[in-house]
């Protein structure tokens, strides 16, 4: 029941042309984004684009970024953004640097990159976007779960890497802001945060068993990542305001956002009726409401987490669990990620 699900199911976009119509330009900025060959990160980036900044796109090389970075091109061809700094064609609106999540030398590779990008502009939004979901139990080239090291141990480590930046643009234009997104894992299973999911124990976490309903070894990995997120923003967040700083963080779960996440997990046996789940799912642009909305919008405060109430449904500031709240948790999640990262000090 339920078939093969080899594409993501098309679905009706409700809420997000007149979301679009409350944010403001964004003329002069500079964005970079993880993760933007397909779904909310691919909307993000050309949603940004549209609206006037500069956004650099962070991505595994591949034939299909280059193809991604030109269909990003070509969606800010329009004219939409016109009177940025950057042309109105979208030719010099999107810039691609290689950087694969899956390893920490690649990380910083990129950052080195993005860096002699901003030298004069800093960095006004830093969107920690990309991510993999119920995939294997193996581990990456620096011995890490690849879930773990993809969805937040390399965001850690870029967040550590580019605040210099981000504090730059604070400066300058009274703030700049960190993004990251979580999901609707966060808290199924409801299991608290373990730091064993941060060592260098990858490929001896539990194995591939999954079920539909978010249990099984698979879906407990994705749930520590995506736990992760959040607790990272909110530990990020106290440590911001304890220096005074100007940046804010913040972060966002997209709901039930038709993608190619739910494509590969059917693929790889990790959601076996999904045809039939994502009928309660929403369109992609809907989904990426909560991301623009912490990334754009006026009037945001660090701290803040957005998304619908559930599965699907307009954009909403919410309150997160009490899963995500624990302090002690947030500092659990600091020093294991510091101990697979380095040290950042905020």
């Amino acid at each position: 029941m339920g078939g093969s699900y080899s594409q993501p199911k098309q679905r009706a976009v409700k809420w997000y042309n007149d979301f679009l119509e409350t944010l403001p330009r964004m003329d002069g900025k500079t964005v970079v984004i993880t993760g933007t060959t397909s779904g909310t990160g691919f909307v993000g980036a050309s949603t940004m684009g549209k609206l006037g900044a500069r956004v650099i796109v962070l991505n595994r090389p591949s034939e299909r970024a280059k193809l991604s970075l030109e269909k990003l091109k070509e969606s800010c061809k329009s004219g939409e953004g016109e009177g940025n700094d950057h042309g109105d064609d979208g030719e010099n609106r999107f810039i691609h640097v290689d950087c694969d999540l899956q390893s920490f030398d690649s990380v910083h590779k990129a950052v080195e990159g993005v860096k002699s990008l901003c030298v004069d502009s800093g960095i006004d939004v830093l969107c920690c976007n990309a991510g993999i979901m119920a995939t294997d139990d193996v581990a990456t080239v620096d011995g890490y779960d690849v879930q773990m090291q993809t969805n937040h141990l390399s965001h850690f480590l870029l967040t550590r890497e580019l605040m210099p930046e981000l504090e730059k643009a604070a400066e300058v234009k009274g703030e700049a802001r960190v993004v990251t997104h979580s999901s609707e894992s966060r808290r199924r299973p409801n299991t608290p945060l373990d730091a064993t999911y941060y060592g260098k124990n990858g490929g001896n976490l539990g194995g591939n068993g999954s079920s539909m309903f978010f249990s099984g070894a698979k879906w407990e990995r994705y749930h520590q990542t995506k736990l992760a997120n959040i607790v990272f923003a909110l530990a990020l967040d106290e440590r911001l305001r304890a220096k005074g700083s100007k940046v804010k963080a913040l972060s966002v779960h997209p709901g039930l956002a038709s993608t190619d996440l739910q494509v590969k997990a059917s693929e790889g046996g990790a959601m076996k009726l999904a045809g039939l789940f994502m009928l309660a799912s929403q369109s992609v642009e809907d989904g990426t409401m909560p991301l623009l909305k912490a990334c754009c919008a006026e009037g945001v405060e660090s701290g803040e987490f957005y998304g619908p109430k559930s599965l699907a449904g307009p954009v909403l500031k919410l309150d997160p669990e009490p899963i995500c709240t624990n302090q002690d948790d947030w500092n659990t999640l600091w020093e294991a990620s510091e101990a697979a990262t380095g040290e950042f000090s905020v």
